[in-house]
Formats: C-alpha cells, sequence, structure tokens
C-alpha cells in the first residue's frame, strides 16, 4: 500500500520556507521523531535549505527506544556540518542547548550586529508546535494530536541574538520508501483518510513480533507461535481487549485502532521502528523497484514508438504498391489507346 499526504497547505510552505531562504537562513534545526527518524525526514528540505549547515532534533526521546536512539545519533552526527541531539517535552534549558548547538555550526553569527537566524522545520504532529510553546513559556503555536494544525510562520527570540523562524509541519509530494509511509502513519503523522488502519497495523505488529515480542507479552498476554500469521494475532489482540462485533466475530478495524493508539501513547514501552541499516535496506530497495519501473516504462515507449515505425512502414509499402499498379494501369491503358 502506498501512502501519500499532501494538502494544498503544505505546498504553501515549501514555497514559504524557500522565500524564508532568500532573505537569509543561518542553520537549518529539522525536528524528527525519535521513533521514525528517517521516516520522519524530509528529503525536500536538503534541496529547499541549499546546503545550509543543519541541527537534527530527535523529539520524543522519551518514546523511543533508547540504544536504537543512540545509534540515530551516531548516524547523524557523522554527515559533514550537522549536529544531532535527542530531546523530550518539558526538557530544562532546552532553548540555551538549543541555542548553544546552533552557535556551535555557525560560529560567525549570534552577536547583536550578526544575529543567527535559524529556521526550525519538522513533519506535521511531530511535536514541534508543543516545543515552540515551551521555547517562549505561552501559548504562541497551537497544539494538538491531529497532524497539519499549525498553517503560518512565527519568529520568536530563541536566545540572546537567536532568531528561530517557525514553520508549520510539511511531507513531500510523493513518499518514495513505501515502509517510510507506513510508518509515519503509524506515528500519527498522516491524517487518517490516507491510510488503513488495518493494513498499517497488520505491518507494525510484524515488526513488534520480530523486534519487541515483549511489548506484545506484556501489554496484551499474547506469545504467538512464530508460524501464526499476522491477521491471526491481530484478531486475538482484539478478542482480548474486547474489539468482538455480535456473532463473536472480531472487529479487525477496530483491534487495529487499539494497536495504533498504545503504540503512540507508549502503552507498548520505549519503541523504535527503524534502524539505519533497514531504513538504508528499505531504500535501496525502493530504489530498485521504481528503477524496474522506469525500465518498463522506457520498453513500453520504446515498443509503442516501434510499432509506430513499423505502421508506418507498412503504410509506405502500401503506397508504393498502390503507386505500381497505378503505372501498370496506366501502361494498359495506353497500349489499349495505341
Amino acid at each position: 500500500m502506498a501512502i501519500q499526504w499532501f494538502p494544498g497547505h503544505m505546498h504553501k510552505t515549501r514555497g514559504a520556507i524557500r522565500e524564508r531562504m532568500k532573505s537569509g537562513i543561518d542553520v537549518v534545526i529539522e525536528m524528527l521523531d525519535a521513533r521514525v527518524p528517517a521516516s520522519s525526514a524530509n528529503p525536500l528540505l536538503a534541496q529547499l535549505t541549499e546546503g545550509r549547515p543543519s541541527l537534527k532534533l530527535l523529539n520524543k526521546q522519551d518514546m523511543a527506544d533508547p540504544d536504537r536512539t543512540t545509534r540515530w545519533l551516531e548516524h547523524y552526527r557523522a554527515r559533514p556540518d550537522t549536529r544531532a541531539i535527542a530531546i523530550h517535552q518539558g526538557q530544562p534549558g532546552l532553548a540555551r542547548t538549543m541555542a548553544a548547538e546552533c552557535r556551535a555550526i555557525a560560529p560567525t553569527r549570534g552577536g547583536l550586529d550578526k544575529p543567527l537566524r535559524v529556521l526550525i522545520c519538522g513533519i506535521p504532529n511531530v511535536g514541534k508546535s508543543t516545543l515552540i510553546n515551551t521555547l517562549v513559556g505561552k501559548r504562541m503555536a497551537a497544539t494538538g494530536d491531529e497532524p497539519g494544525i499549525t498553517k503560518i510562520e512565527q519568529k520568536i527570540l530563541l536566545d540572546k541574538g537567536v532568531y528561530l523562524f517557525d514553520t508549520p509541519g510539511m511531507l513531500w509530494p510523493k513518499i518514495r520508501v513505501p515502509q517510510a509511509g507506513i510508518n509515519l502513519a503509524a506515528s500519527g503523522a498522516i491524517g487518517r483518510n490516507a491510510f488503513e488502519e488495518e493494513v498499517v497495523a497488520l505491518d507494525v505488529l510484524a515488526y513488534l513480533r520480530r523486534h519487541y515480542p515483549q511489548a506484545l507479552k506484556s501489554r496484551y498476554q499474547l506469545e504467538p507461535d512464530a508460524s501464526t500469521p499476522d491477521g491471526d494475532v491481530l484478531a486475538a489482540l482484539g478478542k482480548r481487549r474486547g474489539a468482538v462485533l455480535p456473532g463473536g466475530r472480531i472487529n479487525l478495524q477496530k483491534a487495529a485502532e487499539i494497536l495504533l493508539y498504545d503504540l503512540r501513547q507508549e502503552q507498548l514501552g520505549r519503541i523504535t521502528l527503524e534502524t539505519p541499516e533497514e531504513f538504508a535496506e528499505w531504500t535501496a530497495a525502493a530504489e530498485a523497484a521504481e528503477a524496474a519501473r522506469e525500465a518498463e516504462r522506457e520498453a513500453q515507449r520504446l515498443l509503442k514508438k516501434k510499432g509506430t515505425r513499423d505502421a508506418q512502414v507498412i503504410v509506405d509499402e502500401d503506397d508504393e504498391e498502390i503507386e505500381e499498379e497505378d503505372v501498370e494501369n496506366n501502361d494498359d491503358a495506353d497500349d489499349a489507346t495505341r
């Protein structure tokens, strides 16, 4: 299942970021979901931000697998002109920490005569609005559980000589890595109308069975055999949580909603749905699949072009035969006349 979600206001956000970059930005902060760091990284930013130094904020670290968060921080810090820190909402001294990190990668900026201009970006529902509210100490940005609430740009004094420009959450027009779409839906970053909960829940369930089986045992008292189909495990989950229809049938839609809700509310424990190595494999597979589709499309174009040429040759040959017949008919007519 290919998941895509790019409402109209996100297109406007892309234009706003492009215009803001023209006015001068020194550092770009990208806020990521520590539970799905790569899936929540917007590939458009690299194009829009023109290679500016970046700070990766892995938000919701208190909900993510700590060992995997460490691996992701190492992954991002290995990149040039990039720093990365893990954060959580309510963390004390966060504004100064962020300002210090930004100054470290843009050391020539930050004074009163040369203020440090920082742009903060992130996908919907990653927690950016809540962070902004915390930084300024009052409610300046709307927050909520539904993605895509913030729709206007804001300018905030982060620290002395450091200005932070906030932008609405934005995804990208085409999610090319299918697993990224699944993980974004599972984390709550995509509107509910853009995906089927049961499909996403089955994928998440399969991942939990491989990497976090203890979470299923602790939360639902489920310890299925490895050969048990994921659909049967989801049904067992639904039965244990009361998602039963008249006649004893299991409401799989409700069971899926329960699993995704528990995941998002940390009822399953601290879970991260991807590692750097896994995401690299998913990306390579997606690129190979796209290359195969493009090769197929090119083959179809060539076949169509060849068919057009062959048809033209047949037409030309028919025209030549008609011309020869006309010549022969004319010769016969001349003989008759003579």
